[in-house]
């Protein structure tokens, strides 16, 4: 593996593995025997471990996620149907067995909110940068700047929300009721 994959690589079986496991739940040879590299490498390219590694792979997951909302969005021009057609998206993949789908960033930050400042600030970011994406939608729909932003908030919450029930229950049974209540929700639009 040349220079630069090694560190994508890296910053991607992180991603992966600190998703479906944790912080806690993942160790550095977890994500080593992962891709198959050498201690070395990591600490080349993270000199300061763990810490720097998971903050990187936050990064990298709220771009993924960041992408893949614009993409739904680009679909789908009415924001509450484009927001009622992106959580219909994401039962498709919470049925999907090929693709273990956990919390993008939800299982990092609960575990470490109150001990981690470098983690909590990213996992604040990419929440802040979502609930922002949520929110242009609607403003660029013509919702008043405060709904907008209250809306992305909601969508934020109630998503996340519901990834936890799914992933609990083994249903996605949770975010299909999410996603039906979405139009009652956000149907009034406030000037």
């Amino acid at each position: 593996m040349s220079k630069p994959n090694t560190k994508v690589a890296l910053i991607e079986a992180a991603s992966r593995l600190f998703r479906l496991h944790g912080y806690e739940g993942i160790s550095l040879n977890d994500i080593l025997k992962e891709i198959n590299i050498p201690k070395g490498s990591l600490y080349h390219y993270f000199p300061n471990g763990k810490e720097e590694l998971a903050v990187e792979a936050i990064h990298h997951t709220k771009d993924i996620v960041l992408a893949w909302i614009e993409e739904s969005f680009e679909q789908i021009g009415d924001p509450v149907k484009a927001v009622q057609d992106h959580i219909h998206q994401l039962t498709v993949l919470l049925k999907d067995e090929t693709e273990q789908v956990g919390f993008p960033i939800g299982t990092i930050a609960a575990e470490k909110y109150s001990t981690n400042e470098p983690i909590r600030s990213a996992c604040q970011t990419a929440f802040e940068e979502w609930s922002e994406l949520y929110s242009t939608k609607f403003f660029e729909a013509g919702y008043s700047e405060k709904q907008a932003k209250d809306y992305g908030v909601f969508i934020l919450a109630a998503i996340e929300g519901g990834i936890l029930l799914s992933l609990t229950t083994k249903s996605e049974e949770s975010l299909l009721i999410i996603a039906d209540q979405i139009p009652f929700i956000l149907s009034k639009r406030e000037n």
